[in-house]
């Protein structure tokens, strides 16, 4: 139950001042190497590929792909730093202290995530309109996928803080397990695309459904119904959360 909507304001604009504190390094790359990738992938190569089999020009199924993906990314950055350098200073003890319930600090801290997840999101998208001009076919279901997603992995983020030791530990998920699930479910291609074996495997992938539904809202063509998409990925927020606010109550690595 939230009780204190000023300590979830306050400790949301804490969140969003640090990392545009430091925008250089967490807004501005993203935005430098979608614009590569937009160029290498979606004009100069893209041109050549025959894509007529998806519905869709290449640059148009670009386009969503690497929206997820610096969405993904981000959201699990800024949350997956922020509260591990809180460990890591013990300046988390604050956060403790502050007359919150363990759903506000959850909610505070998940707010700088989805912020940045959004900004970053949005950039992708307004820069790739110097290529080539994207209606976005459903915005509010847009809206909707963007919230999901950035929840799921802000959540992912602190979860990963609250485990990790040190700053390998910290980007190990990030490295190893997310972001070859990401590229594996659908940024740059289609899984019908891949041998058979590989895309029934690709349908046990979270990541596929995440993209899928992000690529139907901005561009009406998926390779899967939405509804599936939207289910699952409030399904996994849902959970992620829960998960995040329990071992918050039980401070886990919090107290110590």
């Amino acid at each position: 139950m939230i009780t204190n909507p000023v300590g979830i304001l306050a400790l949301t604009r804490r969140e969003i001042h640090r990392f545009l504190s430091v925008s250089f390094q967490s807004l501005f790359p993203p935005l430098v190497t979608s614009a590569l990738f937009l160029y290498i992938f979606g004009v100069a190569i893209g041109n050549r590929i025959d894509f007529s089999s998806t519905g869709l020009p290449y640059f148009h199924f670009l386009v969503p792909g690497l929206m997820t993906l610096h969405l993904i990314s981000s959201s699990y950055e800024n949350t997956s730093f922020s509260l591990f350098i809180g460990r890591w200073h013990n300046h988390i003890h604050e956060i403790l202290l502050a007359p919150l319930s363990y759903i506000e600090m959850v909610l505070g801290l998940l707010a700088g995530g989805v912020a940045r997840g959004f900004m970053v999101c949005t950039g992708v998208y307004m820069i790739s309109m110097f290529f080539e001009v994207i209606v976005v076919e459903h915005p509010f279901l847009l809206i909707f996928f963007m919230l999901m997603i950035t929840v799921i992995f802000s959540c992912a983020g602190m979860l990963t803080a609250l485990w990790a030791e040190d700053f390998g530990m910290l980007s190990a998920w990030n490295v190893y397990v997310i972001y070859p699930l990401v590229l594996m479910g659908g940024v740059f291609h289609p899984i019908k695309m891949l041998p058979k074996i590989i895309e029934i495997i690709s349908q046990f992938n979270p990541m596929f459904y995440l993209i899928q539904g992000m690529r139907y809202s901005v561009t009406g063509v998926a390779e899967i119904s939405v509804v599936t998409c939207a289910v699952v990925s409030f399904g996994m927020a849902l959970f992620l959360f829960s998960v995040t606010v329990y071992l918050f109550r039980k401070g886990y690595k919090l107290r110590t």
